[in-house]
């Protein structure tokens, strides 16, 4: 299968300061580790961006939109702006994994259980099998679950939905293969 990975909202406002995710600076080395053989295997690698309206945290074009301090991005990596928690929701996204003849996609980014959960049972729904990096996505820690939990909870949970048809596979970065 030709793959293609999505690296999703690791942006500096969900990476830095007081709302900072759990273990950032080790999931982005984990990130980059994936999108260096992925790059080193031809294989597309796109940075997907998270917009809100003006007065929320992730305003296009400001510093907490940009790309994550310590996360490498080189020439010919393709970017999708987004607003909704799903990377596929009114975004050409579908259409540049067609136009590069992907056919699976690797997931990793910020939040568990928000953008990286939505854009994977999406990707489910739409007939790509999915390999989650188990431990490339983070979130916070909430009130009623400690983000360790929740990471553990979604890579369960992700793996066992079978009714796509598509499977989505937890693999750890390091034995990620192109």
């Amino acid at each position: 299968m030709a793959a293609a990975v999505l690296v999703i909202d690791v942006q500096r406002g969900l990476c830095e300061g007081e709302d900072a995710s759990w273990q950032g600076e080790a999931v982005i080395a984990r990130i980059n580790e994936v999108t260096r053989k992925a790059r080193a295997a031809g294989v597309p690698v796109f940075f997907i961006q998270h917009e809100e309206a003006a007065g929320g945290l992730l305003v296009h074009g400001t510093p907490a939109w940009q790309l994550a301090n310590g996360l490498h991005a080189e020439a010919g990596d393709r970017y999708v702006r987004k607003t909704a928690t799903d990377s596929f929701h009114r975004t050409d996204l579908q259409a540049q994994l067609a136009q590069c003849g992907a056919t699976e996609v690797v997931i990793c980014g910020m939040h568990s259980e928000f953008c990286v959960d939505t854009t994977t049972r999406r990707a489910l729904a739409l007939g790509f099998p999915v390999q989650l990096v188990a431990d490339g996505h983070t979130t916070a820690d909430k009130a009623h679950l400690s983000a360790a939990q929740i990471i553990a909870h979604h890579n369960a949970t992700l793996a066992n939905i079978a009714s796509f048809g598509p499977r989505a596979r937890p693999v750890a970065a390091a034995a990620l293969r192109f």
